[in-house]
């Protein structure tokens, strides 16, 4: 058994499969060999396999994909107990998916999707074969066709839960094992054989809210939608743009001779654009219900994903079901940036266009395309006589948020202490798909805690149990929101301001350029001037200038978003500016949000002065026009931290831009004897260590060497016992000999002239 920290995995080849990475030595001490079963213990108890990592590896983490991460009720950067897994042939696994899935995948299908993965009941488990190191006799590539064929290009996005899984622990799945849908058939039953499509199997579970569900794709590609549309009056947050679309579609489908008559076209193109995950598809089905019509969807990924003749076929079948009898409807294209995307663009984009274009002409269908990167479009696809509207669903505010947590628990059997406003208050970015994953992960909690013991006996009553505010709160923890998952971001570690030892004119300065826009937009509002747009931290190394950031993400009010000086750097011309604009894209998705420059001395030098082709000078520029350019920035600061501010270029230390300039000065004994007590919190002290004593003689150490004073102390305490329960004077005094005082005394010198000469004037 080893204690490791939980990182989420890089890799794209991981992702959704089951898979923790350990270092090469880390699998040796386990007694473990590559694809072996592994129990992870977070928050919750859940098995992985366990795969060799690469040596350059940390020795103390464990990478984990975005499901298992989840399954074991862990965030990145949190602690996770591993131990090798005995793992047993199950005999039965039963499932429950979206209604869409459950209606169309055969449980034969569902079984050779899940050979060979680690299951436990309660775990969420993906629908993408485990092709990594695929067990003897699996045919990964059949699968996936025949997934693809009945979900459409969902299926690799598709989580299900374990319902059933038996014998109790971690099992297999195997040729031999009974898999099916919770309540329906399975491969042991009649009827169990692949089949194209399936009625719902009886007493099925309901797959919850439309909203809850990003856009389905349909058979092969393009399907009528059968699910129930939402009322207008239910899109919290997207009624005012569904409303706006139904009347676009009524002029079309009622009053075409008004638009001719009044020089306008009988016919309809609209781009719906949006973070993924918001409800795009869903208010544009919403809509054409409310407009009698029907909508035929294509979906653009797994279109994308044929050969084009294939391909091309799709797109007239579909076609054809829209133009049907001539009645009223909606050819609904989703995420169109796949199959006709602005780069590159292959010829079967020409193709498409074409058919589209003749398709829409008047007496036609309505085209709907939605896209979460509408810059990622071929722009012929917005001609005048194609695409010539657009509408943009944008994330949800705090109050949106709340609304579309009481309709997806509106049915949910809560407790009396769940407070709704304070769940939507600490899920910032969060969009539709995001808060039903909340939910889903709450009531997996609960579930597992209302079964009990009788949970395996089918003729054992039912508990009754409720969703608890914690069972909301660790699934907002545990879940990662869709905006968030290009990586990047910042861990708390479970820090917050309050942890912060000191630094208090420092931290009212965060509080009221970065908290307080959030919190008391009123205030600005009423005062009649804007926040701040950015804060430029600056102080000696090791004052703790990172620190303050990982406790400012730890106050869950906004995502913060950590770039290294150098990370945006790149020489191929024209690579640098386009990661600026991708970094504060997708910061506004995620808003409110924070974008943490770190080391900005290396990103946005003075100009002119650099040997390095002009990439500095250039992304310079880049940052000034996404800071304060024709788009403004919308709940989203900048903060920048440098120890060389004299080097940063003077065009960003301007008013609406890093604006406000904060001096990190190095701690004085007050501020050390803080900072030692807030990083020795948990480091049990012998009674005769005087903090006070020991910090007021401390002088030149930074907040970083305090923190690594205390450590090493304990490493001291621990190399005369394994056993040790305390850290004692004289191991600090030993600790000492080691960690020496990393201030520079003309540095701080220096800084601090500068801060006086900034501060007058």
């Amino acid at each position: 058994m080893l204690q490791l920290v939980a990182r989420l995995a890089p890799a794209a080849a991981d992702a959704r499969r089951g898979v923790v990475r350990l270092h090469p030595e880390v699998l040796a001490a386990l007694g473990l060999r590559s694809w072996d079963a592994v129990t992870l213990t977070g928050s919750r108890v859940t098995a992985a396999l366990a795969v060799a990592g690469a040596a350059a590896d940390p020795h103390g983490q464990a990478r984990l994909d975005d499901v298992t991460l989840s399954n074991a009720g862990l965030t990145d950067g949190a602690t996770v107990v591993l131990a090798p897994a005995p793992v047993t042939p199950a005999r039965e696994v039963r499932l429950v998916g979206s209604a869409l899935t459950a209606a169309t995948v055969a449980p034969a299908t569902l079984r050779l999707a899940l050979m060979g993965k680690v299951l436990l009941r309660g775990d969420a488990v993906s629908l993408l074969p485990q092709d990594i190191a695929p067990p003897p006799g699996a045919d990964a590539r059949s699968v996936r066709r025949a997934l693809a064929a009945a979900v459409g290009g969902t299926w690799t996005t598709e989580l299900l839960t374990v319902a059933v899984a038996d014998p109790d622990g971690p099992v297999v799945v195997t040729p031999s094992t009974v898999v099916g849908w919770q309540g329906g058939a399975g491969t042991g039953d009649a009827g169990g054989a692949p089949v194209a499509a399936r009625p719902p199997a009886p007493g099925l579970p309901a797959a919850g809210p439309a909203p809850a569900v990003p856009a389905a794709g349909g058979t092969a590609g393009a399907a009528t939608t059968e699910e129930p549309a939402l009322g207008l009056e239910e899109l919290a947050g997207a009624e005012p743009v569904a409303r706006r679309l139904l009347d676009w579609l009524e002029l079309m489908f009622r009053h075409p001779e008004l638009l001719t008559r009044l020089g306008g076209d009988a016919r309809l193109g609209v781009l719906v654009s949006g973070p993924e995950g918001a409800g795009k598809a869903t208010l544009v089905r919403s809509a054409a219900a409310a407009a009698g019509a029907r909508c035929v969807e294509l979906v653009g990924p797994a279109v994308a994903a044929v050969e084009p003749a294939a391909a091309a076929e799709r797109v007239r079948a579909a076609i054809g079901r829209a133009r049907g009898d001539g009645g009223p409807a909606v050819l609904l294209l989703h995420d169109a940036h796949a199959l006709l995307p602005a780069a590159d663009p292959p010829p079967l984009a020409t193709l498409v266009l074409d058919e589209l274009r003749a398709a829409t002409a008047r007496g036609g269908p309505a085209l709907v395309v939605t896209s979460s990167e509408p810059e990622g479009l071929d722009p012929r696809l917005r001609a005048p006589d194609l695409v010539d509207r657009e509408l943009s669903v944008g994330l949800p505010d705090t109050a949106t948020r709340r609304a579309l947590l009481e309709r997806l628990l509106a049915g949910v059997p809560r407790a009396g202490d769940v407070d709704l406003g304070a769940v939507a208050a600490r899920t910032p970015g969060f969009v539709v798909a995001d808060l039903a994953a909340v939910r889903r992960e709450a009531a997996v909690t609960a579930a597992l805690r209302g079964a009990g013991p009788g949970a395996a006996d089918p003729a054992a009553p039912a508990a009754t149990e409720e969703v608890r505010q914690s069972d909301l709160l660790d699934a907002v923890g545990s879940v990662r929101p869709i905006s968030l998952s290009g990586g990047g971001t910042l861990g708390s570690g479970g820090l917050t301001l309050d942890d912060v030892g000191d630094m208090t004119a420092v931290k009212q300065a965060l509080t009221e350029a970065v908290l307080w826009p959030l919190r008391h937009p009123d205030s600005f509002a009423r005062l009649g001037v804007e926040a701040p747009r950015g804060v430029l931290l600056y102080g000696p190394p090791g004052g703790g200038k990172t620190f303050l950031l990982r406790a400012l993400a730890g106050s869950g009010d906004l995502n913060v978003f950590a770039v290294k000086g150098a990370e945006l750097l790149d020489k191929y011309v024209g690579e640098s500016e386009r990661a600026v604009r991708e970094l504060f894209r997708r910061a506004a998705e995620a808003a409110p949000a924070l974008i943490f420059l770190d080391e900005v001395d290396a990103l946005a030098p003075r100009r002119g002065g650099s040997t390095d082709a002009g990439v500095a000078d250039r992304v310079v520029a880049a940052l000034l026009t996404e800071l304060d350019g024709a788009t403004p920035l919308r709940e989203v600061v900048v903060v920048g931290a440098t120890n060389r501010p004299e080097l940063v270029d003077p065009a960003m230390l301007r008013p609406g831009r890093l604006e406000r300039l904060v001096f990190v000065p190095p701690p004085d004994a007050p501020a050390r004897a803080d900072i030692l007590r807030a990083a020795g919190r948990d480091v049990p002290l012998a009674a005769d260590v005087d903090l006070d004593a020991l910090a007021a003689d401390l002088d030149g150490y930074s907040a970083a060497d305090c923190a690594a004073l205390l450590r090493e102390a304990a490493l001291t305490a621990m190399r005369e016992s394994l056993d040790a329960g305390e850290v004692t004077a004289a191991h600090l005094a030993t600790a000492r000999r080691t960690v020496r005082p990393s201030l520079d005394p003309a540095q701080v010198a220096e800084l601090e002239d500068y801060a006086r000469r900034r501060s007058e004037g």
